[in-house]
């Protein structure tokens, strides 16, 4: 291609009336001390004087790709969807709202040191100049962005722990009284969230550098990929949640970081004896009677009209948290880390950090609640890390379930210290993994053991990925950046593994005449022979999850109530007849839907991208690509949650491998990656579905992390406010 200039044209004129002069002359200030530089995939590679500079310039950037995800992602933060997406919306602000308070954001601002203070400002000086230069885009609510509001959102993962409340039972409590939803229940088969992780020592690998696997499983566009360097020593690349100015979960020259979903037992609910008093209520503690405080809350709501009105609330808070339920006469209330600077001082500072020491340092401001992090760096260092936020708590207790709020034993004590967690630092095996399962067997035999450490440090134990993982690391050598990858696709499905011989037990104990024998000869001979791996044109892999989605179906409330597993639930708890009940209802539905039970997977499993909407729809008679793997539940490291939607007998994927990237820290790092559809959600931009085919078949792209790496792949150019050219 042709050499572009270091910089094009001065920063265009802007139909920008309504933006203050000093707002104005601040924004192109800052505009002509940034570049955007865009590589042959779409991804912005950022460069600034200062770090605020870089912040400034990745979130315009991302303000290009996707700006309806970033305002959709802070009107969920700040507690304010339903001034867009109307009365539905109110119960998930008010969630929001019981622990978001603007006025305690603009305080908690004011406080911050001056170095997070303009990173800030420039976040929302990024955002609010390109809503100037940009006027055909139209924000649903947020016309201007304020420093502030970065402090509702601080920490990348999908789904806050905010979030892990029932709005079910929120509404009940609230004056609405709702029904558990079938997804509350585990009636609706629900792919699980979290993400693989693998760290590599250079004793295990070919070339003796440590390696890292980064795969996280969310839902499909949550997050953007991009590189933000500045002449202040930044020079991070990774993946970064729309409206973020911080890579989430990606690497430095020296160093890498990969975040899964913890299963440690870090939110908890206290049951509160409450008894009214006059025009209000107070609780029990000790021998103590003490005041519920109470807070009102206005939630604005768009009506269908597009006019606005508001609802208004009293909520309820003790010392444990806000109120947020009711059960067996008691009032809930619930405790979570909420320590919006620490977050992102945190979620920021470590994307500088250069070897493990200094992560560390990082990570002692113990304001990470939901991740574990495998970590690898150019010194050869890997490790397993728990989340840093870590109550400590009377060990009589099970935190899984509300405890007694009266009784002061149960309360929070302080935060754990850092070398009290089961973490593991240069394990013995030479490799650590987490796929969001216990840390007992992080590292393999030198795992930490569950007896040494209270019960809360983990709710499920391991799952069918965690087996997969094991097969894959244990005993092996020689490790590439491709062998990785390898292992990271590996078509193995373990659940099944462990499943189907039972099933097929159960069927051949069934009397030589029955008609059930007979009618499920051919279906159980398929799965007699299949290698229980995955393939494009696998009529058992269609089977067998066809079968094991019709008993997820059937048990997965029973599985939920019990803090199971779903296929640990069909193994121990469903009877033989409901399994051949299941396998034919599934041959049955397959035949009904492609007409032949032998359907190939590639028929079934598809990614398909029809437009820029947040809330995916899917068509049969549009065209869509086949992707081999399969759900997670069922073990696969790779993961495809898909699943039937309105109108389709093909199952379309919204979530599992989002974004997937392989790091090598030799003397200059290496790495490669793929993500899910492509880097815009533009449907107009040839980046929008660019990668669907590098991502169905796990075959990634190098990344251009060095100038010398971006040179030959340059498509534009540019500063904030003027074209891409």
């Amino acid at each position: 291609m042709k050499t572009l200039p270091a910089l094009l044209i001065p920063i265009a004129l802007l139909t920008t009336a309504a933006a203050p002069a000093p707002d104005m002359g601040r924004w192109k200030a800052t505009a002509a001390r940034v570049t955007i530089t865009r590589d042959d995939w779409g991804i912005p590679h950022i460069k600034g004087r200062t770090d605020a500079d870089a912040v400034f310039g990745l979130i315009y950037a991302q303000a290009e790709d996707d700006f309806p995800r970033i305002e959709a992602n802070y009107l969920t933060a700040l507690g304010r969807t339903a001034e867009a997406e109307g009365e539905e919306a109110i119960w998930a602000d008010l969630r929001q709202r019981l622990f978001v308070d603007d006025a305690e954001l603009k305080a908690q601002y004011a406080k911050s040191p001056v170095w997070l203070r303009k990173l800030m400002d420039a976040w929302a000086d990024g955002l609010n100049f390109y809503l100037a230069t940009h006027p055909e885009t139209k924000p649903k609510v947020l016309t201007r962005f304020e420093p502030w509001m970065a402090l509702s959102f601080t920490e990348g993962s999908i789904g806050g722990d905010i979030e892990r409340i029932s709005l079910t039972e929120l509404k009940t409590f609230y004056g609405q009284p709702t029904p558990p939803s079938p997804e509350e229940l585990g009636m609706i088969p629900r792919e699980p969230s979290g993400s693989n992780g693998i760290s590599i020592a250079p004793k295990l690998t070919k070339d003796g550098h440590a390696l890292l696997l980064i795969n996280p499983h969310t839902s499909f566009y949550f997050r953007s990929e991009a590189q933000m360097t500045s002449d202040q020593g930044l020079n991070a690349y990774g993946a970064s949640t729309w409206g973020q100015f911080f890579i989430y979960q990606g690497f430095n020259a020296k160093a890498g970081w990969m975040h899964t979903s913890s299963t440690v037992d870090n939110i908890d609910e206290f049951a509160e004896r409450v008894a009214h008093k006059g025009d209000g209520y107070t609780y029990r503690y000790g021998a103590e009677t003490r005041a519920v405080t109470s807070k009102p809350i206005v939630i604005r709501y768009r009506q269908p009209d597009g006019t606005m009105a508001e609802r208004s609330f009293t909520t309820w808070r003790t010392h444990h948290g806000p109120v947020v339920a009711a059960k067996d006469g008691k009032w809930i209330a619930t405790a979570l880390m909420w320590k919006p600077i620490p977050a992102l001082e945190q979620s920021y500072l470590r994307t500088k950090a250069t070897d493990l020491k200094s992560y560390i340092k990082v990570a002692e401001r113990k304001a990470n609640s939901s991740n574990d992090t495998l970590f690898a760096d150019s010194k050869g260092e890997i490790a397993f890390l728990m989340p840093q936020f870590m109550p400590l708590r009377d060990d009589r207790f099970d935190y899984r379930k509300p405890v007694d709020g009266s009784d002061p034993a149960t309360d929070w004590k302080g935060l754990h210290s850092l070398p009290t967690l089961p973490s593991v630092i240069d394990p013995n095996s030479g490799w650590a993994y987490n796929t969001n399962d216990g840390p007992w067997n992080a590292v393999g035999p030198g795992s930490p053991r569950a007896a040494d450490f209270p019960r809360y440090m983990d709710q499920t134990g391991m799952n069918a990925r965690s087996a997969h993982a094991d097969i894959v690391l244990n005993g092996k050598s020689g490790w590439t950046a491709e062998s990785l990858r390898d292992a990271a696709f590996d078509s193995y499905l373990p659940a099944f593994a462990r499943l189907l011989p039972d099933l097929i037990k159960a069927w051949e104990a069934l009397p030589a005449d029955s008609p059930r024998r007979r009618a499920l000869a051919e279906p159980i001979a398929l799965l007699k022979g299949w290698d229980h791996r995955w393939g494009y044109d696998s009529t058992a892999t269609s089977l067998a999850v066809f079968w094991g989605d019709e008993l997820w179906q059937e048990v997965g409330s029973f599985a939920k109530a019990q803090s199971m597993n779903v296929p640990d639930y069909i193994a121990t708890r469903v009877t033989p007849e409901d399994k051949l009940a299941a396998l034919q209802a599934a041959a049955n539905r397959l035949t009904s839907d492609f007409g032949n039970w032998q359907t190939p997977w590639r028929e079934i499993n598809r990614f398909q991208r029809l437009d820029a909407a947040i809330k995916p729809h899917f068509d049969d008679a549009a065209p869509s690509m086949p992707v081999p793997f399969t759900s997670a539940q069922w073990g696969t490291l790779a993961s495809f949650g898909a699943k039937r939607w309105p109108g389709t007998k093909r199952y379309y994927g919204t979530s599992g491998n989002s974004f997937v990237a392989i790091v090598e820290f030799g003397p200059r790092v290496k790495a490669s990656a793929v993500m899910a559809g492509g880097q815009s959600g533009n449907p107009a931009s040839p980046h929008f579905a660019d990668q669907i085919g590098r991502y169905a078949e796990g075959q990634l792209r190098p990344i251009y992390f060095y100038p010398t790496d971006l040179a030959g792949h340059v498509t534009a150019r540019y500063r904030p406010g003027d074209a891409p050219q």
